[in-house]
């Protein structure tokens, strides 16, 4: 039989990650490609024990259907960390338990796109939210992120050249995959500017968390007095990203939408494990595990930038975060990156090419990702080293 695929998944081509990722059973792969927080930063201890207590004391209400908006007491957990750590307004927005920030990007999408609208999104952005937005149909435009994170002016030249654009993705904190952190004079001007020209900002902030140098910067979501800001977050990379537990929070009107197109995906999202998340952040030191992580990737980061600052050629390029799990690479144009990356697989090192993070696949990308959370410590030097011999044969 011929299927008739829909329009928005007709084209669309499983994510390049995903599909490195079987590459990875490969034990003696050095796993540089893969988004995932470090197995070292899970809580066992006190999850194992939160679990067996809930399930002691409370299983017939972890086992249970639950309500589509989340469970309460873990709504109320998160608007107050919400407030306290990211000035975000608990009375002017509501709060929606999604199942992961993934599908946080998605009920968005689905409330707001026809087939055909606009979303800007920074170039590079994170995979998942191209494959969603073009999912939905939706036309993407990308525009030039600098080291102060997207560029205002191409911004601008893109708002007025798509007056149908109704949507802003941006993850200005610890960006996937380049790393970098918008700086607040340019969150200013970019509010600024959706405020003007009508479009929602979508604020991806899965890393705010996991600052390790600098300051804080004012989230999007803080500033937001007209409300056009819909804010994602995550417990995927402060607890763990196979509980699959995340939160939105927008203004009252646009959750209870996402909270309809929510029920035609999965009811709620799993319910034990949002008890759980709420059962750590009450009866743990959250903070104090946060901190830990924090440490733990500074160390990392900084043991791959020691190791790229003694062997990479000096003609390639790459991001110093603040924050996060990512490092962003641009080799001199012209370099042959999908060879580079096979070469380096071929010699047991995973890294994600440029193109696969490109609004616009079809423009090379002389960049790959790597990161430094996954590896050990040992990992990262041999595996930096391997990347760094590579190189030779495509930098001569």
């Amino acid at each position: 039989m011929e299927y008739r695929f829909s329009n928005g998944l007709r084209d669309l081509k499983p994510s390049a990650i995903r599909e490195i990722f079987k590459s990875l059973s490969d034990p003696q792969i050095i796993a540089f490609a893969a988004g995932n927080p470090a197995a070292e930063s899970f809580p066992v201890k006190d999850l194992s024990r939160l679990s067996a207590r809930l399930f002691e004391t409370q299983a017939a209400t972890a086992l249970q259907y639950g309500t589509t908006e989340g469970y309460m007491p873990l709504r109320k957990a998160v608007e107050s960390r919400l407030q306290e750590r990211f000035g975000i307004d608990s009375e002017a927005n509501e709060l929606l338990i999604v199942s992961g920030g993934q599908q946080g990007i998605d009920l968005t999408a689905k409330a707001l796109l026809n087939p055909g609208d606009t979303v800007i999104a920074e170039s590079p952005s994170f995979i998942g939210g191209l494959n969603t937005f073009r999912s939905y149909a939706a036309k993407l435009v990308g525009v030039e992120l600098t080291e102060k994170g997207i560029c205002v002016e191409k911004l601008e030249a893109a708002l007025k050249a798509n007056p149908q654009a109704k949507l802003l993705y941006t993850i200005p904190t610890f960006h996937n995959p380049s790393g970098i952190t918008t700086d607040l004079p340019t969150r200013k001007a970019v509010y600024e500017l959706c405020k003007r020209y009508g479009v929602m900002i979508l604020e991806d902030n899965p890393y705010g968390e996991l600052r390790f140098a600098g300051e804080d910067v004012p989230t999007y979501k803080s500033m937001d007095t007209e409300g056009i800001v819909v804010y994602c977050g995550s417990f995927s990379k402060v607890l763990s990203a196979g509980m699959r537990v995340g939160f939105v929070s927008a203004p009252k009107g646009f959750v209870s939408k996402m909270t309809v197109a929510k029920q035609g995906q999965d009811v709620h999202t799993n319910l034990f494990f949002q008890m759980l998340c709420h059962a750590f952040m009450t009866q743990c030191d959250m903070d104090a595990h946060i901190d830990g992580i924090r440490a733990l990737y500074r160390r990392k980061c900084a043991l791959m930038l020691e190791t790229m600052d003694r062997c990479f050629d000096s003609r390639v390029q790459y991001t110093r975060p603040d924050g996060g799990l990512f490092l962003w690479c641009t080799m001199p144009e012209g370099t042959d990156i999908d060879g580079f990356v096979k070469a380096a697989l071929a010699k047991k090192v995973a890294v994600v090419p440029g193109v696969a993070f490109a609004p616009d696949p079809t423009v090379p990308s002389p960049c790959f990702r790597v990161t430094y959370a996954t590896p050990t410590e040992e990992q990262i030097v041999r595996g930096t080293e391997i990347l760094a011999d590579t190189m030779k044969d495509f930098l001569k």
